[in-house]
């Protein structure tokens, strides 16, 4: 009788192989969620043919923010400040030829094309409108946002 096969030997290898592929199928679906969410977030804030980085530093009585902008002008970005909104945005045409023509070249590889990109941030505090400072050099933007005092002075609100 002991060389008789149960029919229960070959289970617990069955159930450790189905075991180890639904770990590998719930790492893979995890991995999967996390790219779907950092794509969302990157369309969120990331808006155009191109794309730029930046990066927000808080330094005590002003934001700075800096922008990586190879490539592109003064003249090419457009600055706007809404509120505690900021919005960069640029856009770069394809060269020219010297005669002010498009270059009629023969090209073995173009990819300059025209480029384009937007950037909304909405910065942790208010900042006065009015002191902000842009400034580019060597193809990266620096924009100075000097934080609004907050009022301490008391306002009546009347009731309707």
């Amino acid at each position: 009788m002991a060389d008789r096969s149960s029919p229960f030997d070959g289970i617990e290898e069955l159930l450790d192989k189905l075991n180890r592929q639904l770990e590998t199928a719930a790492r893979s679906w995890e991995q999967s969620i996390e790219d779907q969410s950092q794509r969302r977030l990157d369309l969120s804030t990331n808006v155009g043919s191109g794309s730029t980085s930046l990066d927000i530093a808080d330094e005590d009585d002003e934001f700075v923010v800096t922008v990586d902008v190879p490539g592109y002008e003064a003249d090419d970005l457009d600055i706007r400040l809404a509120g505690e909104l900021l919005t960069i945005e640029g856009e770069r045409e394809r060269a020219e030829g010297h005669d002010g023509e498009e270059d009629r070249g023969v090209y073995i590889r173009r990819e300059r094309e025209v480029q384009s990109f937007s950037r909304k941030v909405t910065l942790p505090a208010a900042v006065d409108p009015d002191g902000v400072d842009a400034t580019i050099n060597n193809g990266i933007l620096t924009i100075r946002l000097p934080k609004r005092e907050p009022d301490s002075e008391s306002h009546r609100i009347d009731i309707d």
